[in-house]
Formats: structure tokens, C-alpha cells, sequence
């Protein structure tokens, strides 16, 4: 456990920003003395948004969005420079004295130590390993989307996208009873990972038809045509994907129209709509935090860096070279 740090002095970090698309570099920074009602956090373990972050990494944010894309704690702007990021998992060492050495979830980029205020800090429950924490942002997510979705009991649901994401869909679809739950997948790879989370497996040519629910994840537009060609009649296609500036082809000719589907978005930055007069962004968080007792998902944790690495991780994740990672971890110095 680090030794609490004296809050009147002013500290050291270091930060990772995107100096310019597909360029990225870590950057020193001196933090002030701790203002009142706020906490300072050594970082253990961030996580790496593939989809979004390579986004950010390549300059793909378009600027009709770039408000509605800033992380709670970026610095900069779209393109860059911008530190950006938002799952970061560390243990407080200043601060109110009933979170001092507690380990904390937070929203805030990639940095060695952050100050923020107290309460936007989440402590991680028991049970629940800070390694494994950096699922967070991305159960989150998924939690939102099957509130969104509204499967029911019973089900067939295909989640087109076996990465990070998808795969979470799938682990928690599965825990509805008496369901039928099918990750589609271009990498016969993800098959044994579908099956440690309780659900099936197919390439998108052998895949199941005549879904109730399919939940779209892969962000590319041969997963959303295959989605489409797997839902049954009057069924809803669930969007999860984010393309930011790149044009997406939608098939929405052959049968759309005769098989009477739905396709609908769904995105984390509102709480989904059935819920959202009762459950609050920050209750949806702890309640994902709290399904993270379950061992099975480290299976999801394929990759981890330390923190001097992170900008050749990042251009690594932006491109086409890591085909077999799921949720990257980043390690920090003790």
C-alpha cells in the first residue's frame, strides 16, 4: 500500500496525451497542493477503450461531436493535443480520511496521480480485484445496452462482436433464464471465451438465425449487415458500434423493410431510457462494479503494458496489429 502523501504539497505525475493524430507521448505535470474536498489517487491500472480511444488516436472525432465525446477530466482538445481516457483504478493517499487507502474507480485519463474531488471517486467493492476493475467502463456499457434492448427470458439473442464489449453483453444476456445467447465472430478464437461466459459461438456465416435481439458490437459495417440478416421478424438491432467520421453502409433494402426491424442506438452517455427517472450514472457504475466479483471475466483482461509503453499501445490498438486483444490493461509504477 503507497504511504499517504502530505496534501499542502505539490506532487509529480506523468500523463499520456494525443499530440496529433496517430501521435502520442507521455507528458510530466505538476500537480498543487490538494484543494479541499478533493482526493489524490495513484494509479494502478487504466484501461484502454479500444473502439473510442483509437478513435481519439486517429483523429477520427468528428467536430460535430467533439463536445459530446469529452471525457469528464480530458485536458486539450480534439485532435490534440488531448489527454483523454476514462477507467482508471487507483488507491487514494490524501484526502477525506474514510477514503484514505481505499482503492477507487474513476473516470479520469491516463496519468500516474490524479486530484479530484472526492465525490466523484467509487470505491471498488469487496471481492472485486483493482486488475479486474478496468472492465468497468465497458460492463457499464453493457448494462445499458440490455436495458435498452429489453431482452426477456427465453430469448434467442445474437450479439454480433466478440471483442471487450460484446462479450459482456453476451455474460450478462446469459444469466437470463432459459435464453439462448450467441457471440458472432469473424475469430474462431473467441469461442472458448464465449463459452467461459455462458454463451455460444458462430462464425457470422454459420450463425443462428431468427434472433428476438441482436446487439451490434464490432463497429464495422459487414457486422451490422450480418446482425440485420440474423434478426426475426419485428425484431430490434441494437446499435452499440460508434463510427465516429467514418461512413457506414447500412443494408437497408432485401428484407428491412418486409420483416418490419428495428434499428436503434444505444449509447452510455445517458442512462437508457426505462431507467433513467430512478437510476442516477454513477449508481449504474457501482452497480457494474459490483458484478465484477466474478473470476470468469478475467478471461476478458487478454493484454497488460506498463505505463511507459502506453503511446506505442496506443498506435498498436489504432491499427490493424492486435487481432487477438480484448481489454488492454495499462500497469503503473508502485
Amino acid at each position: 500500500m503507497p504511504i499517504a502523501s502530505d496534501p499542502s504539497a505539490a506532487v509529480s505525475a506523468q500523463a499520456c496525451w494525443v499530440v496529433s493524430p496517430g501521435l502520442a507521448e507521455i507528458r510530466d505535470e505538476t500537480l498543487p497542493p490538494l484543494p479541499e474536498g478533493f482526493a489524490r489517487v495513484r494509479t494502478l491500472h487504466t484501461g484502454v477503450s479500444r473502439g473510442t480511444e483509437g478513435l481519439v488516436f486517429r483523429g477520427e472525432v468528428p467536430a460535430s461531436e467533439a463536445q459530446r465525446m469529452r471525457a469528464p477530466f480530458q485536458a486539450g482538445d480534439f485532435p490534440g493535443p488531448v489527454k483523454y481516457g476514462y477507467v482508471n483504478v487507483g488507491v487514494v493517499e490524501a484526502g477525506p480520511p474514510e477514503l484514505l487507502g481505499r482503492e477507487v474507480f474513476c473516470l479520469y485519463p491516463h496519468q500516474t496521480v490524479f486530484q479530484v474531488p472526492a465525490s466523484v471517486l467509487v470505491p471498488l467493492p469487496a471481492g472485486v480485484p483493482a486488475a479486474r476493475a478496468v472492465l468497468a467502463a465497458n460492463l457499464e456499457t453493457a448494462i445499458n445496452a440490455l436495458w435498452d434492448g429489453q431482452p426477456n427470458p427465453g430469448e434467442h439473442i445474437a450479439v454480433v462482436g466478440g471483442g471487450t464489449l460484446g462479450l459482456l453483453v453476451a455474460w450478462l444476456a446469459a444469466r437470463l433464464p432459459q435464453g439462448r445467447v450467441q457471440v458472432v465472430d469473424t475469430n474462431p478464437a473467441r469461442a472458448g471465451i464465449a463459452a467461459t461466459l455462458g454463451a455460444g459461438f458462430a462464425l457470422p456465416e454459420a450463425a443462428q438465425a431468427q434472433a428476438d435481439l441482436v446487439i451490434h458490437t464490432s463497429g464495422q459495417s459487414a457486422g451490422l449487415a450480418t446482425a440485420l440478416r440474423l434478426a426475426a421478424f419485428e425484431a430490434t438491432v441494437l446499435e452499440l458500434s460508434w463510427y465516429g467520421s467514418r461512413p457506414v453502409s447500412v443494408p437497408l433494402g432485401e428484407a428491412f423493410h418486409s420483416q418490419r426491424l428495428t434499428l436503434k442506438s444505444s449509447q452510455v452517455g445517458h442512462v437508457a431510457k426505462r431507467q433513467r427517472d430512478r437510476w442516477s450514472h454513477r449508481q449504474r457504475l457501482e452497480l457494474a462494479l459490483s458484478l465484477l466479483t466474478e473470476p470468469a471475466l478475467d478471461a476478458l483482461v487478454t493484454h497488460s503494458a506498463p505505463f511507459a509503453e502506453l503511446p506505442q499501445v496506443l498506435a498498436r490498438l489504432a491499427g490493424a496489429g492486435a487481432p487477438d486483444t480484448l481489454c488492454q490493461r495499462i500497469d503503473y509504477p508502485a
